[in-house]
């Protein structure tokens, strides 16, 4: 039977020799180690993949919590399909491509729902029978708004929120209730152009590339932990529209490829930074 161990902790001298002794003890023979250590946080981080009959799941957790540094954050087998609510405003193409895989079982994650600020997807998404809430964001306070998207989110209980181009900020208030569950496609290769209209204020300044990037959300606009990064060359002949369309592409391949290793539990965050183990 093959096992999944993530550890985060302080670093220190022998953890390694540690970590794979105790598995060893436990009749456990790892087939793929990956480690990293950020010297600046003193931050140890490992994913293991190993096979065996894991007799007791609970002595393995404790064994590991005695030997590790205090404070040590260790996850055992975390649950292999995640369940998601995506956020969306009119925008269909990352959502597309989110239901196309998912109807194939190749996301990696079941979609609950669907939830949208205005209802010009929800025909769309019906069609793979999965729930849409129509919730508007008109004629109604943004606490009120996000009141009624919190009440749906948390009736799924889903791992993680997907803005697959929820084209709404959210308030410090409602990223606490997901706190690192929320993720964001931004129209760009941040830190440049953050917030609104990136494709054309790329445009305007004349670059040669332009890109896409998925991160977790937080209360600093378009600044939280990066997932995920692509870019793609342009020239003097693109404009605004071109941009736009070469960046629709961009954008679904960033967002399935953050979500592949988030859900493969490959992504540890560690301030506003991410480990990733591809």
């Amino acid at each position: 039977m093959n096992h999944l161990l993530r550890i985060q902790c302080s670093d220190r001298v022998g953890l390694v020799y540690q970590i794979t002794g105790i598995l060893s003890n436990h009749s456990l023979n790892i087939t793929e180690m990956r480690e990293f250590v950020d010297n600046d946080a003193n931050q140890f981080f490992t994913r293991i993949s190993c096979e065996g009959t894991l007799v007791d799941e609970s002595a393995l957790y404790h064994e590991l919590k005695q030997h590790l540094p205090e404070g040590a954050i260790i996850t055992i087998n975390p649950k292999k399909e995640k369940k998601i609510v995506v956020m969306v405003t009119k925008e269909y193409h990352c959502l597309g491509d989110t239901l196309v895989r998912h109807f194939f079982n190749s996301l990696g994650a079941k979609v609950c729902g669907v939830i949208g600020n205005y209802a010009d997807l929800g025909e769309f998404t019906e069609k793979f029978d999965i729930p849409f809430h129509h919730i508007s964001h008109l004629e109604k306070s943004k606490e009120q708004f996000e009141a009624e998207v919190i009440q749906v989110i948390e009736g799924y209980e889903p791992d993680y929120v997907i803005l697959a181009k929820f084209m709404r900020i959210l308030s410090p208030e409602f990223n606490s209730r997901f706190p690192e569950r929320i993720i964001n496609i931004h129209h760009s290769f941040l830190p440049a152009f953050i917030g609104a209209s990136p494709y054309r204020r790329a445009f305007e300044r004349g670059v040669k590339l332009i890109g896409a990037t998925a991160h977790f959300v937080t209360n600093d606009l378009d600044e939280g932990p990066i997932i995920e990064q692509q870019t793609i060359p342009v020239n003097h002949t693109f404009g605004v529209t071109e941009m736009v369309t070469s960046g629709k592409e961009i954008e679904k391949a960033v967002l399935s490829r953050a979500m592949q290793l988030v859900f493969e539990d490959r992504v540890f965050i560690t301030g506003n930074k991410t480990v990733v183990f591809e």
